[in-house]
């Protein structure tokens, strides 16, 4: 009777010294507002979130916000030709692609900031020499405005032409969770594997963070 009860004791001790589990912030600007609720005023956050958008990936198919619906993905600007981070941000991103290619709750969805050059064939090309597939990675092209307009204002990163750098364009290397409700999660430097390994492990705790719910 004495050990079960220090073995219950013990458990009991284990169980309550268990941190709670790790939740990611929710970056961006947020306002809190007064909504009406049950006859009631409470104040509610209002969370930055990425705003609706239409493009066109590497198959010359549509993408849009509803591409992503009830989807964790992860967020990238680039151009194909870059002489500079661009190869390595891509050999980064394949690991996020290899662990999560077959999990149906994550994606990845790559801007090309040069859509002058970067066509519908040319994104097939290159995605097609990484051996990656568009159910998980979407590469899309698109208006140059609307690009530069979604990198700045809504994913809150450097995208823009630049004739004194590389390749004439300055575009930052960040890659960036986007959770279910289309909220910024994460930001990270796609240049620094030990960086990345932070995003794998975040992704898994943002998933845990929707199945516990």
């Amino acid at each position: 009777m004495n050990r079960i009860f220090i073995l219950a004791v013990s458990a009991n001790l284990v169980f309550s010294c268990t941190p709670e589990a790790k939740k990611l912030p929710i970056l961006g600007r947020k306002e809190i507002k007064n909504v009406e609720f049950d006859q009631k005023i409470k104040a509610d956050t209002i969370y930055h979130t990425i705003k609706d958008f239409r493009f066109t990936n590497q198959d010359g198919d549509e993408v849009t916000q509803d591409t992503f619906k009830d989807k964790v993905y992860i967020a990238d600007f680039f151009f194909t030709s870059c002489p500079t981070i661009c190869p390595i941000m891509k050999t980064q991103m394949l690991r996020v692609y290899e662990k999560y290619k077959d999990h149906s709750d994550v994606m990845i969805l790559s801007h090309t900031i040069d859509p002058k050059h970067d066509s519908v064939e040319v994104l097939y090309e290159f995605a097609n020499r990484l051996g990656v597939s568009s159910d998980t990675w979407h590469f899309v092209t698109g208006d140059l405005e609307k690009i530069y307009d979604i990198g700045q204002n809504s994913y809150m990163v450097t995208a823009r032409e630049d004739p004194e750098e590389p390749g004439g364009f300055l575009h930052s290397g960040a890659f960036l969770i986007i959770d279910k409700e289309r909220r910024i999660r994460g930001i990270y430097d796609g240049t620094k594997s030990d960086e990345v390994d932070v995003l794998l492990t975040d992704v898994d705790i943002l998933l845990k963070e929707y199945r516990v719910k």
